[in-house]
C-alpha cells in the first residue's frame, strides 16, 4: 500500500460517508452562551422505546475510523495557510524542475527554509530524499512527491513514541507545569488543557503561579469560570513558590485528578528565570514525589524562528518535556513544527488549530502531514483511477 493511500484511508470517508461527517455539531465558542435546548414534552414510561438493533452499534474500528477522520478535518482547516503554502510552492517546484538532478535538490533546499523547516532539518531531508532516488532510481520529480512527504513523517517519528504521550497518573495526583514568555497563548492553553481533561472525566484545578504580569491572575480565574475548575490564587506579586504550596496541598486535600500550574513568563534576565522555576518545581516535588510530570512550553506559531530561540532559551534553563504550539492555524509556516522537533528533540504534544475550546488537539506526524497535503494526498487516488483505467482500455495493451 502506497503512503499516501494509506493517509487517505485513515483521514478521508468514503463519498458515501461523507454526508455523516457533515451535520456533525460545530462546538460552541468559548466566549459564546451555550443556547437553550427547546423543552420536550415529556412522555409517559409506556412511550419509551428501549428496543435496539446490534446492527446500529458501532465496532471499535468504526468508532477509530471516524475519530480519525474527524482528527484529520481538524487539521487539514487549521493548516490550511501552510498547505496553500506548502502545496502551492512544491508544485510550482515539480512543475518547473522536471527531472530530478542538484538544482531541483538546491531549489527544493531553499522552498522548504522559506516554510522555517530550519537550516538543519531540511539539509537532513534533502540528504535523505538525494539517497531515495538513488536507492529506488527516480528520475522525475514527479516521483518525489509521495517519498518526500513520507520523509517528512519519518523526521518527527525517528525518537521514542513514548515521549509523545502526555505523563498521567493513573493514581494519585499529576502535576502540570506551563512555561512560555508572556503573549504566546499560554493562559489560554492552560484553559483549553483543563476543558480537554475535564472532557474526559478529571477533576482539574489551576495554579495562578505568573503574579508578576498584570492581570493574568484575572485572566486565568476568568478561564477557570468558563470551564468549571477551581483556581488557586493569591495577590499580585506574592511568591509564586507559596502559589504553588497552596494549590498542591488543596489538590492533594480534595483528591484532584489534574493540576495545571501557570508561571511567569519573563526572559530578560535568565538567572532569575531559572531561580523562581527551580524554586518553584523544588516546592512541588517536595509535596508530590516525581512532579512535575510534564513541563509545557508554550510557544507562538506564527513567529516562525523566534519561537525556536525561545524554545533554546527554556530548554536552558528547565527541563521541557514537551511543546505546546499556540496559533498554527494563524500561520502558513507551519514547517517550525519540524524543526523544533528535529533540532530541539522535544516532542509537539499539543497544537492550537483554531479558537474554539476543542481546537487545541495532540499532535500526530500524520495528522500534521496530511494537513499539510491534503489536497494532494486526496487527488493521489483520483490520478492511479485515471491510470488504471487507460491501462484496462487500452486496446494494444498485452
Amino acid at each position: 500500500m502506497s503512503f499516501f493511500k494509506r493517509l487517505k484511508d485513515r483521514f478521508v470517508a468514503p463519498e458515501e460517508e461523507q454526508e455523516q461527517l457533515q451535520p456533525l455539531d460545530e462546538p460552541v465558542p468559548a466566549d459564546e452562551p451555550v443556547p437553550a435546548e427547546p423543552v420536550k414534552p415529556k412522555k409517559k414510561a409506556d412511550d419509551w422505546d428501549f428496543s435496539f438493533d446490534d446492527e446500529d452499534l458501532m465496532s471499535i474500528e468504526e468508532f477509530e475510523e471516524l475519530e480519525a477522520q474527524q482528527i484529520g478535518a481538524k487539521f487539514r482547516q487549521g493548516l490550511e495557510k501552510s498547505r496553500e503554502n506548502f502545496q502551492n510552492r512544491l508544485n510550482d517546484l515539480l512543475a518547473h524542475y522536471r527531472t530530478v538532478d542538484e538544482d531541483f535538490f538546491e531549489a527544493l533546499e531553499e522552498m522548504l527554509i522559506q516554510a522555517d523547516v530550519g537550516f538543519n532539518t531540511v539539509m537532513e531531508l534533502v540528504e535523505s530524499l538525494r539517497f531515495e532516488a538513488k536507492r529506488q532510481n527516480i528520475t522525475e520529480t514527479a516521483d518525489l512527491r509521495e517519498v518526500i512527504v513520507e520523509k517528512i513523517v519519518e523526521i518527527y517519528e525517528q525518537e521514542d513514541d513514548e515521549l509523545q504521550a502526555m505523563n498521567i497518573q493513573e493514581d494519585g495526583l499529576t502535576v502540570i507545569l506551563m512555561v512560555g514568555v508572556n503573549g504566546v497563548g499560554k493562559t489560554t492553553t492552560i484553559g483549553k488543557l483543563a476543558h480537554r481533561y475535564r472532557q474526559q472525566g478529571k477533576t482539574v484545578m489551576l495554579a495562578a503561579g505568573d503574579t508578576f504580569r498584570a492581570g493574568a491572575i484575572e485572566q486565568l480565574q476568568i478561564w477557570g469560570d468558563r470551564v468549571g475548575v477551581e483556581v488557586v490564587k493569591q495577590s499580585e506579586g506574592s511568591d509564586p513558590a507559596a502559589v504553588m504550596f497552596d494549590a498542591v496541598n488543596a489538590a492533594k486535600a480534595k483528591k484532584v485528578d489534574i493540576l495545571i500550574c501557570d508561571t511567569a513568563g519573563r526572559l530578560q534576565n535568565k538567572a532569575n528565570l531559572m531561580n523562581e522555576l527551580q524554586k518553584v518545581k523544588k516546592v512541588i516535588s517536595k509535596s508530590v514525589p516525581g512532579a512535575p510530570h510534564e513541563v509545557l512550553l508554550a510557544l507562538d506559531a506564527t513567529t516562525g524562528q523566534n519561537a525556536l530561540v525561545q524554545a533554546k532559551a527554556f530548554k536552558e534553563v528547565t527541563d521541557v518535556t514537551g511543546i505546546v504550539l499556540t496559533k498554527l492555524d494563524g500561520t502558513a509556516k507551519g514547517g517550525i513544527v519540524l524543526a523544533i522537533r528535529n533540532e530541539l528533540h522535544i516532542p509537539v504534544k499539543f497544537v492550537g488549530l483554531g479558537e474554539k475550546l476543542d481546537d487545541l488537539q495532540p499532535f500526530d506526524a500524520e495528522s500534521y502531514v496530511y494537513g499539510l497535503f491534503a489536497d494532494m494526498i486526496e487527488a493521489s487516488g483520483v490520478e492511479s483511477d485515471t491510470a488504471d483505467d487507460t491501462e484496462t482500455t487500452d486496446p494494444h495493451a498485452g
